[in-house]
């Protein structure tokens, strides 16, 4: 029997690429986006290219009532929901008292509370089921003091460890996956320009998320794509917060 994978945010850069390397492992798939259109273009151009079923589920994650629809989605026992990937998500450019309180209010409705009650959902149905997977897309900003997106990004570290131990022996593999700075519409939309960071600290997608699959395949509760990532998660561990707060320059040119 064929897989089905739920991934949000699946329309660009991380969460597209997940999307069509799970669709060539024949997973089936289940969209979940703001955007119908974007959704049904991209569903239709998987369907055609792989030959895969695929689910279009639009919602705002910030909206309770639409969440609520792919939370049942995700408990649902009858077609049942094998892998989900929460990888939605969007940044603030300017510094927290900047932000309005609901700007900063949205983000971590998407960031966390989202995640949060997806994860549930799914966790529900697969530990009764005793096999499924979650990926949650965390960052590496998660180890670094940068504001309330690595605040929000830090509980879904500190939540994913947790659960990755916690359903383990349900048969429930959970993988966090940090990336840093990668070459996708995220940035763009935050207004950052690459220039923001060297070249080599830019990650591509789709290398970024075979590493995240393989890791997942392999049972690891965390994968940080990249050998300079794994230097500065290792190395944040040990250096003085101080030195740390030198990093918030990055990403806000």
């Amino acid at each position: 029997m064929s897989k089905t994978a739920l991934v949000t945010g699946p329309t660009a850069g991380i969460g597209r690429s997940f999307a069509h390397q799970l669709a060539a492992q024949g997973y089936d798939l289940v969209l979940v986006a703001r955007d119908e259109a974007r959704l049904e273009s991209e569903a239709t151009e998987l369907r055609a290219s792989y030959g895969v079923d695929v689910e279009v589920l639009p919602a705002d994650l910030v909206d309770r009532e639409q969440l609520a629809r792919v939370e049942a989605r995700l408990a649902a026992t009858e077609r049942p929901v094998d892998l989900l990937v929460n990888n939605a998500g969007f940044g603030l450019k300017k510094r927290f008292l900047d932000n309005t309180v609901d700007e900063e209010q949205a983000m971590l409705e998407v960031l966390v509370t989202a995640v949060m009650r997806l994860s549930h959902a799914a966790l529900g149905q697969m530990s009764e089921r005793g096999a499924g997977g979650v990926i949650n897309v965390s960052s590496v900003a998660a180890f670094l003091p940068r504001g309330s997106y690595s605040a929000a990004k830090a509980w879904v570290n500190s939540f994913s460890e947790w659960a990755h131990h916690e359903y383990a022996e349900r048969g429930v593999t959970v993988t966090c996956l940090c990336p840093g700075f990668t070459k996708t519409e995220f940035h763009e939309r935050m207004e950052v320009s690459r220039g923001s960071a060297p070249d080599f600290m830019w990650l591509d997608a789709d290398d970024l998320v075979k590493t995240a699959l393989r890791d997942h395949a392999k049972g690891k509760a965390f994968s940080i794509p990249g050998g300079q990532y794994k230097v500065i998660t290792t190395a944040v561990r040990v250096v003085p917060t101080g030195l740390l707060r030198r990093f918030q320059s990055l990403g806000r040119k």
